[in-house]
């Protein structure tokens, strides 16, 4: 499912003449709360991870606002709004405070748009709509942000979307989708937006397999396991078909992972375990993709974390939390371990996080 995040693990003794360290710009970081349909928008200090919630947030948005992406250029971000049947895309352009304006009328999708997904280049916006069982595809005015429908879409895929992801190329989407007794991994190629289904959907180890992320390389699918709690490792070919590595799916030791990403590098696997409230952290190994524990005993979290996401620099995470302490916790992260640096507290369950550098 989707995302990038931050966390100093030095401090610079003069910021204004530190070589090497990250220059001071606008970071940002939106989370989406769908029980209040809301977009809440905090400016981001790149040297600490420290947020601090900007004046004009929380922004009421579309019904049920559940995932928030933020375009490649930085100008835009698109949210999914499921709620009351609104079915559709907000549009906002991203002002240099950081604050944000929508453009509106919002773009209509499939029934219950929960998961978005865009290709590296910002060309195309992926909207997985879990009651109509497809994949809704837009292009994107590189000048204006916004959504035309491509030839074609919305493409079927048969079942409930769970989760949807991009290959660092650009060429290949996946979804992963439920079933009875095993879940699924439908691989689809791309050309122009248009989405061809692969040959032979891939079945999972598992029920209700959900978050997924790909490598930087564009080597490896890693999908969480949510049933079962185990985590499947995939080779991808240059075809974009799959084939699970040796000793997947490996065994989460803790309840309910649900959402997964890599740091920048692709050295690091965070998990987000909503069912025993922590972050598992795992070093990837070279050369197979196959994760290894960092440490026998994960990062505690908030409670129910439910999304995890990390910044470009690979220093920080954040996690998104459905619980009593509903909201958005910072880690900072040096080799794979995690030091919580804070939780800020937005009222309600928080269900995507986007980043904006």
């Amino acid at each position: 499912m989707l995302h990038k995040v931050l966390a100093a693990m030095f401090v610079c003794a003069s910021i204004a003449g530190c070589t090497g360290c990250e220059k001071s710009g606008n970071h940002f970081v939106y989370a989406t709360v769908p029980e209040a349909s809301q977009l809440v928008v905090f400016r981001e200090d790149p040297y600490s991870g420290v947020l601090t919630q900007i004046a004009q947030s929380p922004y009421t948005v579309g019904s049920g606002a559940r995932f928030v992406v933020v375009h490649p250029s930085g100008q835009f971000l698109y949210v999914a709004n499921p709620g009351q049947n609104e079915n559709d895309i907000s549009l906002f352009d991203i002002n240099s405070d950081g604050t944000v304006t929508e453009v509106t009328p919002r773009t209509v999708t499939g029934s219950d748009p929960s998961v978005l997904a865009m290709d590296p280049a910002g060309k195309y916006l992926y909207v997985a709509n879990v009651l109509s069982n497809n994949i809704s595809v837009f292009s994107i005015d590189s000048s204006t942000g916004v959504l035309t429908p491509v030839v074609g879409s919305p493409f079927g895929i048969g079942l409930p979307p769970n989760n949807i992801v991009i290959s660092p190329s650009g060429n290949f989407l996946y979804v992963t989708a439920p079933g009875q007794i095993t879940g699924f991994i439908e691989a689809l190629s791309i050309n122009a937006g248009v989405l061809t289904p692969l040959p032979n959907p891939t079945s999972t180890n598992d029920n209700s397999p959900t978050g997924m992320t790909i490598d930087p390389k564009g080597t490896y699918l890693y999908v969480a396991n949510t049933t079962s709690s185990t985590i499947s490792v995939y080779s991808i070919a240059t075809n974009g078909t799959l084939a699970e590595v040796a000793g997947s799916p490996l065994a989460d030791n803790d309840k309910t992972p649900v959402a997964l990403t890599m740091d920048p590098t692709g050295s690091y696997l965070y998990v987000a375990n909503e069912g025993s409230n922590n972050i598992g952290t795992y070093s990837i190994t070279s050369g197979t993709g196959f994760p290894v524990a960092i440490t026998d005993a994960p990062f505690a979290s908030e409670t129910q974390p439910s999304f995890v996401a990390a910044d470009s620099n690979g220093r920080y995470i954040y996690v998104g939390n459905q619980g009593t302490t509903a909201g958005v916790q910072a880690f900072g992260a040096a080799s794979g371990s995690l030091n919580s640096i804070a939780t800020y507290k937005v009222g309600n369950g928080v269900t995507s996080i986007a980043v904006r550098e």
